[in-house]
């Protein structure tokens, strides 16, 4: 019962961050200049760095999954390949992830 009422915690929390985006982006209201993106915000564009983080994490999440796989299949060799794999993808994410952070400009 615990673990279910934590994912539905965490369920209805990811539902409120998106409620809120979508409400300031849809229908901005008159203390942020009625636009959206408020004045003075830089907006980044999604087809640099951060598609190339979107990208990491599913090509993770893919290389994740033939770990799974190969290990319920008993495949060692095919195992750590791939969760080497997954290692190195989330390395590169997590720097591309730090350097968009420093980059940013409302940051």
């Amino acid at each position: 019962l615990g673990m279910i009422l934590f994912i539905v915690s965490e369920v209805m929390f990811f539902f409120a961050f998106f409620w809120a985006f979508f409400t300031s982006s849809l229908t901005p209201v008159f203390n942020i200049g009625g636009v959206w993106p408020p004045v003075g915000i830089e907006v980044i564009s999604p087809w640099g760095l951060p598609l190339l983080n979107t990208i990491l994490l599913l090509s993770s999440g893919a290389t994740v999954t033939w770990a799974h796989h190969a290990i319920v299949g008993g495949l060692k060799q095919e195992a750590q390949t791939s969760l080497y794999l997954t290692l190195t993808f989330a390395i590169y994410f997590t720097t591309f992830q730090f350097l968009e952070y420093i980059e940013a400009p409302f940051s």
